[in-house]
């Protein structure tokens, strides 16, 4: 059954003031948490404090992840070093206090963590380049879909550990949702290292390997789904007389909004969509079309061609 539409305002109302009062009490326990941490590393020292990671690779995802490093204090920028044949975008990384190699070669000789920010195609070519330099005392991480540890280890020639992750795009809003996998000789301190890293732009979840290609349909690729589903609002919106500059933030506070109930709520997806839908109502209208044309179905099969083409491209 539903619930009535003063029920419901009252529920919106209670969950925006809870919202505020939430945001307000993490950012201080954050920004407490920060401090506190910020004491031990200058007291007892820290793993990250004395540790050089290096990116090969400048892309937009390298870049998010160092920015979320940077602003979050895990590493000093100096302590952080980059290459990428693309001397513009290596221009950003001098300003804001990043070393830059002068070749990949170099960054792997002077790094303890090496992070493999290059599409999966370039992998073969630059763990060639590289491979003299890369000792079992290096950390490799790898944020390419479809490549395995097990490659990577193999074309080094090296049984180094190697830590494999599938972040996605909001990572450049601090937002992002990474999946993580380690090889056989990585260390709890080295994944929490790691862990580190990924979490100061985002949330981070372990999964086995075997689990790494499949996620890519649930977080690496799904941003585009959402996308493609806020499109056709829009495009809808506009038919209908609704200007897009107005239609889009309320869209995109929707979703907004729509993730925070599935995150905070309690509530299974059944159950938050019986919320909304009146018996008779709008909303299981709209709802019945899209039973009609089967969306969960068209998701299902979504989600298995994007598997297999990672399982296709995969190394």
């Amino acid at each position: 059954m539903g619930i009535n539409n003063e029920t419901l305002l009252y529920l919106f109302h209670f969950v925006g003031i809870m919202r505020k009062l939430s945001d307000y009490v993490l950012h201080s326990f954050s920004k407490s948490i920060i401090i506190i941490e910020r004491q031990m590393y200058k007291k007892e020292g820290n793993r990250v404090e004395n540790t050089v990671l290096g990116f090969i690779g400048a892309g937009n995802m390298a870049t998010a992840i160092i920015n979320g490093i940077v602003s979050t204090e895990t590493m000093r920028p100096s302590q952080i070093a980059v290459f990428d044949v693309n001397e513009e975008k290596c221009a950003y990384f001098k300003q804001i206090g990043v070393q830059v190699a002068s070749s990949a070669s170099e960054l792997a000789s002077a790094c303890s963590i090496i992070v493999l920010a290059v599409k999966p195609q370039n992998f073969e070519e630059v763990l060639t380049g590289i491979k003299e330099q890369v000792t079992e005392q290096k950390l490799m991480v790898s944020i390419a879909a479809g490549i395995s540890t097990d490659y990577i280890r193999t074309t080094l020639g090296c049984q180094c550990p190697v830590i494999r992750t599938m972040p996605n795009t909001p990572l450049l809003l601090s937002q992002g949702a990474t999946a993580m996998c380690r090889s056989q000789g990585v260390t709890d301190e080295m994944f929490e290292t790691v862990e580190e890293f990924f979490s100061s732009c985002g949330t981070v979840s372990e999964l086995e390997e075997s689990q790494m290609n499949a996620v890519i349909s649930v977080n690496g690729s799904s941003p585009a789904y959402f996308y493609l589903f806020a499109k056709a609002m829009l495009d809808n919106a506009e038919k209908q007389g609704i200007a897009k500059e107005v239609a889009l933030p309320m869209i995109a506070q929707t979703l907004i909004g729509s993730a925070g109930m599935l995150v905070y709520s309690g509530k299974t997806p059944d159950e938050l969509i019986e919320m909304v839908s009146s018996p008779g109502g709008t909303t299981l209208e709209a709802l019945n079309v899209f039973y009609q044309h089967d969306l969960e179905k068209i998701v299902d099969e979504a989600m298995l061609a994007c598997t297999k083409r990672a399982e296709e491209l995969g190394k």
